[in-house]
């Protein structure tokens, strides 16, 4: 019997996820380790809050392992206890919204499972991995781990703080190290500044009469509007961005999915496909079908076409239309858009398309001072004087700093210093091969050092959302285990090229 160890580090759903697969495939001799300080597996920045507010944005039916397991956590929940205990999860056309925590605790309990049947030796060191040495993990408590292989799971760094309040800080509160560029300065920052609205009781600090204003309007900032609603927040909320852009809803109702035609010829370029999926849109609602259908069916083939576009058409996109498919791509949940929805409608949130052009500190709060996107009408808020915003409360909520990955962890700065990784071209995360494998300074790959999730988003496109995060970690398994997957029927099947004009 032959003995291997592959160490896991970051024990989020990427890298859980991964151990998973892991188990199920391997045999005995094969021992995995997930490196990962928090005290259960599965929890990583999505699925570890707590709070009630926080729900999955796609339906139960649309979060599992693998394809294999569809419908699976849907059906886990629903049998659950917890389910029973939260009436609102389920909308109005039957489907089902956990909350967040829920899943974390599924995929935990998968991990469990699978440490208990398999003939696999799995494990979780609750520790944090600080430098890969001699094909060893060292860890913060000085614990060595040997490794045949090491497969870096770190996806989400922290939030950035958006550099004019870095100049504020430094310049006012005196301020000035690298907590504050990573995002960690939330403690140091004065009371009225929240600038990480992860951390736990975060938001404790806001009266329920404050007045806030949200640098954001996506995701993170539509959870933090929900917090807020939770613990009886009245007061006005102001919630900017560069466009103004809020998250899209789920589609209500069932239709069946809309594939497209991808042996149609199509020129690859960032302008070329956002013509294509206009004309989509149109020609499926001359059929009553939905955009969702459309923008679902793109972004499960959206890992080849984003590897057919050239590094010049990548950048394009991100420069330029990335806002636009993320608010349509990243939904939220229907129980989230109805607060949305309700405290606009109410004249307590607003939210503009704008930029901060200046802080300083008030009596009492923050003085901003904004300008509007130009050629948007914005709709501003009585109490405001245009352009200055007088706030109780300032939260940041622009999301986890990919850029500065390298530099957010001890692991990946020691590796980066080394020279033994290095950040992808387009500043997504970590440069990777087509297998995964980790690229160095001098443009080698390393066949021991992988990356799995969000952080090889770089080489593979579309790597955020559950299921293709699912669906690489689960490649990735029998890749490490030199097995062949199991042939599966998805709408990817269909895109083996894209003939191009």
């Amino acid at each position: 019997m032959v003995e291997r160890h592959i160490v896991i580090v970051g024990g989020g759903f990427t890298g859980t996820a991964l151990a998973i697969h892991l188990a199920r495939l391997g045999s005995a001799g094969l021992t995995v380790t997930v490196i990962e300080p928090r005290h259960q597996l599965g929890q990583g920045v999505a699925y570890g809050t707590d709070d009630p507010a926080h729900r999955i944005n796609v339906p139960a039916a649309r979060m599992q392992l693998s394809a294999a397991q569809e419908g699976e956590f849907d059906q886990w929940y629903r049998a659950s206890a917890a389910c029973a205990q939260d009436p609102a999860a389920r909308w109005h056309d039957g489907k089902i919204y956990p909350q967040r925590g829920q899943f974390g605790a599924y995929v935990a309990e998968q991990f469990a499972q699978a440490a208990r049947t398999s003939a696999v030796s799995l494990r979780h060191v609750q520790d944090r991995a600080v430098a890969l040495r001699h094909h060893a993990i060292v860890t913060a408590s000085g614990a060595v781990f040997q490794a045949d292989e090491v497969v870096l799971a770190i996806s989400h760094p922290p939030p950035a703080l958006p550099q004019i309040l870095q100049r504020w800080l430094a310049g006012e509160h005196g301020q000035n190290h690298a907590a504050e560029r990573t995002g960690d300065a939330g403690s140091a920052s004065p009371a009225a500044l929240i600038a990480n609205p992860w951390q736990k009781n975060a938001l404790a600090a806001v009266g329920a009469d404050d007045r806030i204003a949200i640098i954001g309007s996506g995701l993170t900032m539509s959870d933090v509007v929900a917090s807020l609603h939770r613990q009886g927040h009245r007061g006005q909320i102001v919630a900017f961005s560069r466009r103004g852009q809020l998250p899209r809803d789920n589609v209500s109702g069932d239709y069946p999915a809309r594939p497209l035609d991808y042996q149609r010829p199509q020129a690859a370029t960032a302008l070329g496909w956002l013509r294509r999926v206009r004309q989509e849109v149109a020609r499926a609602a001359e059929d009553g079908v939905p955009w969702q259908l459309v923008l679902d069916d793109i972004r499960l083939n959206g890992q080849r076409i984003w590897q057919q576009l050239p590094v010049a058409e990548q950048r394009r996109f991100l420069r330029h239309l990335r806002p636009w498919w993320d608010v349509h791509r990243y939904r939220i949940a229907p129980q989230v858009s109805e607060i949305l929805n309700q405290s606009q409608a109410s004249g307590r949130l607003h939210v503009l398309a704008a930029r901060l052009t200046a802080v300083r500190s008030a009596e009492q709060g923050i003085q901003l001072t904004l300008q509007p996107r130009r050629g948007v009408r914005a709709a501003w808020p009585e109490w405001s004087e245009q352009p200055g915003l007088h706030v109780d409360k300032l939260i940041v909520t622009t999301g986890p700093a990919h850029g500065a990955l390298l530099n957010s962890d001890a692991l990946l700065h020691q590796l980066a210093e080394a020279g033994e990784i290095q950040a992808d071209p387009l500043a997504l995360g970590i440069l990777v091969n087509a297998h995964s494998q980790a690229v160095n300074q001098h443009g080698f790959a390393n066949p021991h050092l992988h990356v799995v999730g969000p952080a090889a988003r770089g080489r593979f496109g579309e790597l955020m959302g559950l299921p293709q995060v699912a669906e690489h970690a689960e490649t990735l398994a029998y890749q490490l285990l030199g097995k062949t997957p199991h042939p599966q029927k998805s709408s990817t099947d269909v895109l083996k090229t894209i003939p191009l004009e």
